[in-house]
């Protein structure tokens, strides 16, 4: 049997997509190698969007080169966003990568594998969503689901639209059968995934199918028996209307938890960046979403040092950073991405300058979330458990309804929920004990 071996960069979309490709070869008789090492298939799934991500994958390339210079019948593989932004120079720069795809040409992989080709072969025309492939879960009780492939927006220093296209959903009956499929299987905990994940539908009637919106398929899914949680990620301030604030409110399996791209708190950097909302627009939605949900936990995007953010530009990112008080945010130094228009600016921010209001910016975070996270101390809180933890293999983890790691002493299992009580938390992680009363009560 061949074996074959995955690498993951990049998103959530992309931890999706790579549980599809496995699903996929597995389908066609291959088996999961525990490294590169020992793989027949050595593939890569990447990600352009940060500098680091490719930085990192060049690495696993070059190591990749020269084990296929030991074994010259290893197949390598590159798929994914970068593979998609570098479509007509991959084989020219890598010769000895064997087959190159993009986000929506996944399975072609498994065709050429299949076939009888032996020349090199690159396909990235999208035709078909990844996820209509079998999967691989990591976890059998968590599920990814994606809703829509590609971005409509414009935003000047993101690639998205040149790598995976244009904004399509799938059709609503259509995720609402996976979902149901994998709440058959064992799954409780969905997570929703686009690259704007709350404009979900809007190209459904236009394509022949009916009519539908983001809170419709929350509302669809939270009425599927057997599925207790539902995540999405991410969403976009512009369509983050009042119906999907109210859904949070209103359906039980729906967590208290937004993931809100901010990016930047000055409206004059969010207009260079095209992101078609101001501070004040964002700020309304944090409110309203903290009227309708108050123990909502929020958290963001930022990126530090965009092509002209001034001094009072980067005070105005601090300023709101400290009137909303993130649970957490993922933040980032602005670094040119090619096929952007934001990389042809000329008013570039120098590094010194970027590191700077990086610290500046992580100090306020990481405060604000130490502060936040000390709300749930002495409070009993649903925790699904995922695991051991990674620190201590003797304590538990898992993740509260608020997206927070929880690690705990108790006698559970992944895949079950129980009540631990809070003892104590920091900025990321909260600290506990199971309790034992409610296990019985159970």
């Amino acid at each position: 049997m061949k074996r074959y071996h995955v690498t993951t960069f990049g998103c959530q979309m992309n931890e999706h997509d790579s549980e599809r490709m496995k699903g996929m070869l597995e389908s066609i008789g291959y088996a999961e190698a525990p490294d590169a090492d020992g793989a027949d298939l050595i593939l890569f799934n990447t990600c352009s969007i940060r500098e680091a991500a490719d930085s990192k994958f060049l690495a696993h390339l070059g190591h990749a080169k020269r084990r296929k210079r030991e074994r010259p019948d290893v197949v390598i593989g590159v798929g994914g966003c970068w593979a998609q932004s570098v479509k007509d120079e991959v084989f020219r720069k890598f010769p000895f990568v064997d087959v190159a795809f993009g986000p929506g040409q996944v399975h072609k992989l498994a065709e050429f594998l299949t076939s009888d080709s032996l020349s090199a072969q690159g396909f990235f025309e999208f035709e078909g969503f990844t996820g209509d492939l079998p999967e691989k879960r990591a976890r059998e009780f968590q599920g990814w689901v994606q809703i829509s492939v590609g971005c409509n927006m414009a935003c000047s220093y993101c690639i998205v639209p040149s790598t995976r296209g244009r904004d399509v959903g799938r059709p609503l009956e259509t995720l609402v059968a996976d979902v149901e499929r994998m709440a058959a299987e064992g799954v409780s905990e969905v997570t929703l995934l686009g690259q704007n994940v709350n404009a979900y539908g809007r190209d459904l009637a236009r394509r022949g199918f009916p009519r539908a919106n983001f809170a419709d398929l929350l509302h669809a899914i939270d009425a599927i028996e057997g599925i207790r949680r539902i995540r999405y990620t991410s969403p976009h301030p512009q369509d983050m209307k009042e119906d999907v604030i109210r859904a949070h409110a209103e359906l039980p399996a729906l967590c208290e938890h937004v993931h809100l791209p901010l990016q930047s708190g000055s409206s004059a950097v969010l207009k260079r960046m095209r992101r078609t909302y101001s501070r004040e627009r964002y700020l309304d939605r944090v409110a309203l979403l903290r009227e309708h949900v108050p123990d909502v936990a929020l958290t963001t995007d930022i990126i530090v040092g965009f092509p002209g953010e001034t001094d009072d530009d980067f005070e105005q990112t601090l300023s709101l950073c400290e009137e909303v008080a993130y649970d957490g945010a993922f933040t980032f130094v602005y670094s040119p991405r090619r096929h952007t228009e934001a990389a042809e600016f000329e008013d570039q921010v120098p590094h010194e300058v970027k590191v700077e209001r990086m610290e500046r910016l992580v100090e306020v975070i990481q405060r604000n979330a130490r502060e936040r996270a000390q709300r749930f101390v002495g409070r009993t809180l649903e925790v699904l458990v995922e695991g051991p933890s990674r620190t201590d293999p003797t304590r538990l983890r898992g993740r509260s309804r608020h997206n927070k790691v929880v690690n705990f002493t108790g006698l559970a299992q992944p895949g079950e929920y129980v009540q631990v009580e809070i003892e104590s938390a920091t900025s990321q992680t909260l600290m506990g004990e199971e309790s034992l009363l409610s296990r019985v009560g159970a």
